[in-house]
């Protein structure tokens, strides 16, 4: 698919994937509903917290770091909850994420029945519901693939975005109807509600989960698997810096939001409803356009693009001098806020098989909220020290020049691999297995003196592809008496792990072998040994 790189350009052959094809498979379209209540408690809880915070912690530092708590925990516990995610029934934790949510809107509401809030409590307790987010987004970033067709993947992507986006009104105008007439508390009782009735909806889904026949992933094991496979991944690194980045910026005009609301003439709570069911709207246009918007732009072009757009919609809103002014840039703001976020998301999901996708997308997750929490308290302390404009100006210039930057480094080579198990290569057997221990391959080659550079260059791929699958160490050995005799070395924890890469084999990864055999001399294939390591 065009998306699937960082350099590659469109293909205008193909007609657009339909706007609401995916809302016709049932269970992709009663999740998009379950995930869209879910994503309008997120924003009716930090609706109702910032609100709450600008009464009992008003300077614009520690309203900021509201919207740090609400996002800290996805940077700390999203590769756990990844791991689980990819280990684990899917459909069983994704429920208990809404139970947790629940139980959290309920004790938020205890506390201030009994007048006990505070600013450290407020943030310690949003955090507590970030939690929540934490464990639910790496879990239904990978159930989407599981329930659409590939091409129907972007377009169920930015369907997601609607949902998103769709909450960003409903949230806040819920949240804003109760703050004004009923009091915060409220808010906290329907978040509760709504949590346990996306639950019980989740329970309705009759998902199959099969256990792997080598038993269930150790948690260490496949985190240790996950991050080697984003890190030996170069797509995947170019678009986590991308994400980070944009989101590092972008997150000034959220964090700022309520004051920027307040200064304005009138300005209340409705005010800042208005505005961010604004950016809503926006981002939810922008998402039914998208099929068009991906067919007129390649990746590169849309994601500096959205960057430009989304960081001068920031400068206005934050000089606007009304809130005339205000609405439509934050409709701005939030088309080109959704056409990046679903951009990068696109192109990291295409770069992950399934086996990972979860931790792949935690990791992602990961890099945009770790940025869009260290982006809230650094822009909440420039507004601290200087004012809300300027730190809304200097963010949108340097959101720019980081991204013009970015754009220019060739970290993605921009090959597009089949990433489906391929289950082409015999798994090796044995009577017993081997005693606990690591497992050391070796693979032997007759090289050919004058293929000597295309084999090296070969072995780097076939690094980057043993390390990804989740082998613990890799060598390559060259014979100083024979010197068209090499040795590659593959280190794996123990022989289950050594077992569980045979799955993670692609046919990209076969296509490799086979160019890498085709250096190697003599009509036997390179030989293949495995040693049980008894002492180091």
């Amino acid at each position: 698919m065009p998306d699937s790189t960082l350099s590659g350009t469109t293909t205008l052959s193909r007609p657009p994937e339909s706007a609401l094809g995916p809302l016709k498979t049932p269970v992709f379209r009663m999740l998009w509903f379950t995930w869209l209540a879910a994503n309008t408690t997120m924003w009716m809880n930090d609706v109702a917290s910032a609100w709450l915070m600008t009464s009992i912690g008003p300077s614009p530092l520690w309203v900021a770091l509201v919207q740090s708590a609400a996002t800290l925990p996805v940077f700390l516990l999203g590769l756990p909850s990844g791991a689980l995610a990819d280990t684990l029934d899917r459909r069983r934790y994704f429920m208990a994420t809404q139970f947790w949510v629940a139980g959290i809107a309920t004790l938020l509401c205890a506390v201030i029945l009994l007048d006990r809030l505070t600013a450290p409590l407020l943030l310690a307790l949003t955090f507590a519901n970030g939690i929540g987010l934490a464990m639910r987004w790496p879990v239904f970033a990978a159930i989407v693939p599981e329930i659409v067709t590939r091409p129907q993947l972007a377009q169920a992507l930015a369907l997601n975005g609607v949902a998103m986006n769709a909450s960003r009104i409903i949230g806040p105008l819920i949240a804003g109807a109760l703050l004004a007439s009923v009091g915060g508390v409220y808010v906290f009782v329907l978040n509760a509600t709504i949590s346990i009735l996306a639950a019980l909806t989740i329970m309705r889904w009759r998902r199959v989960h099969k256990e792997s026949p080598l038993g269930r992933e150790p948690l260490v094991s496949a985190m240790r698997v996950g991050m080697q496979f984003v890190w030996h991944s170069s797509r995947l690194r170019a678009v986590l810096l991308r994400i980070a980045l944009f989101f590092l910026h972008s997150t000034a005009l959220m964090a700022l939001l309520p004051l920027v609301a307040r200064a304005l003439p009138g300005g209340r709570a409705g005010t800042f409803t208005v505005l961010l069911a604004s950016m809503g709207a926006g981002a939810i246009i922008a998402a039914l356009l998208m099929p068009h918007i991906r067919r007129w732009l390649p990746l590169q072009r849309r994601v500096l693009l959205g960057t430009v757009v989304q960081a001068l919609a920031a400068v206005v809103v934050g000089f606007a001098p009304n809130i005339y002014v205000a609405v439509p840039a934050m409709v701005l703001s939030g088309a080109a806020w959704i056409t990046v976020a679903n951009s990068l998301t696109v192109a990291a999901q295409m770069s992950l098989p399934d086996w990972v996708r979860a931790r792949g997308m935690s990791v992602y997750q990961m890099a945009l909220m770790g940025s869009t929490a260290a982006g809230a308290a650094l822009w909440g302390q420039v507004a601290t020290s200087s004012s809300i404009q300027v730190a809304l100006a200097v963010s949108a210039a340097t959101s720019i020049a980081t991204m013009l930057a970015a754009q220019r480094l060739k970290i993605d080579r921009g090959i597009e691999e089949e990433l489906t198990p391929s289950h082409a290569l015999r798994v090796p057997e044995m009577l017993e297995p081997p005693r606990p221990g690591r497992i050391l391959v070796r693979v032997e080659y007759r090289i050919d003196p004058a293929r000597t550079d295309e084999f090296l260059a070969l072995m780097q791929e076939s690094r980057r592809s043993r390390l990804r699958q989740g082998a613990l160490e890799w060598q390559l050995l060259h014979d100083i008496y024979e010197p068209g005799r090499y040795v590659e070395q593959i280190v794996d924890p123990s022989w289950t792990e050594h077992l569980r890469r045979f799955d993670r084999i692609s046919a990209a990864d076969v296509a490799l072998r086979d160019r890498r055999n085709a250096c190697h001399l003599g009509e036997e294939p390179p030989r293949v040994s495995r040693y049980l390591i008894e002492q180091e």
